[in-house]
């Protein structure tokens, strides 16, 4: 675990594949930010936002399993 006194957020890999990368971070003060790497680009969440991008993402799978 990162030391309290450091300014550097403590990153957490949530999970990856051949292109794309998902990961978390511990910012200092205490928030938490996701985020998603999609090749070229790179989309940020503060911690509502992530829960609401699983919510959308819960209503798109059903739609798209084969």
């Amino acid at each position: 675990m990162t030391p309290s006194h450091t300014h550097e957020p403590e990153m957490h890999e949530l999970a990856t594949t051949r292109n794309f990368i998902a990961w978390m971070a511990e910012e200092p003060d205490g928030e938490r930010t996701y985020h998603l790497e999609l090749g070229q680009v790179t989309v940020h969440f503060f911690a509502e936002e992530w829960q609401e991008f699983l919510e959308l993402m819960r209503k798109v799978m059903p739609r798209h399993e084969s």
